[in-house]
C-alpha cells in the first residue's frame, strides 16, 4: 500500500549521509536521485524513503506525531540502527527494548528532528 514516505531536510547533503549510512545498514540503496530529492529503497515495489528540501522553498519542519518505522530483521539488528543513529548524530526518543507482547523497538529522530523508528516483530 505504502509507495515512499518523504521527510523535509534543511540541509540535504547532511541528510543524504545520515540516510546513506543509516539505511544501508538496513539493505537499501539509493533508488532516485535529484539536485531536491533522493529516495532509498531495498528493492523494486518495496516502499522507499525520501528526503527533500521542500518544493514550496520554506523551511523544512517536522510533522507532530508523525514518525517513520523502519523494519528490521532481528532485535540485534534494531539495536544497531540506533546506536548508527546515534553515532551519526540522531537523538534518542526511546532505547531498544520491547514495547508490547512480539514488539521490540528502538525511537530516535534525525539531523532534521524528522521521528523514526526501528522495529521487529516476533
Amino acid at each position: 500500500m505504502i509507495g515512499y514516505v518523504t521527510l523535509g531536510t534543511n540541509d540535504l547533503s547532511k541528510a543524504v549521509a545520515f540516510y546513506d549510512r543509516l539505511l544501508g545498514a538496513l539493505g537499501a540503496k539509493r533508488m532516485y536521485e535529484t539536485e531536491q530529492f533522493v529516495a532509498w529503497g531495498v528493492g523494486e515495489g518495496s516502499p522507499g524513503l525520501g528526503i527533500t528540501k521542500p518544493f514550496d522553498g520554506k523551511a523544512a519542519t517536522r510533522g507532530n506525531g508523525t514518525m517513520v518505522a523502519l523494519e528490521g530483521d532481528t532485535k540485534e539488528k534494531v539495536g544497531a540502527i540506533y546506536k548508527l543513529a546515534m553515532e551519526l548524530g540522531g537523538t534518542d526518543e526511546g532505547p531498544p527494548g520491547p514495547r508490547s507482547e512480539g514488539f521490540y523497538a528502538a525511537y530516535f529522530r534525525d539531523l532534521d528532528g524528522n521521528k523514526l523508528n526501528c522495529f521487529f516483530m516476533g
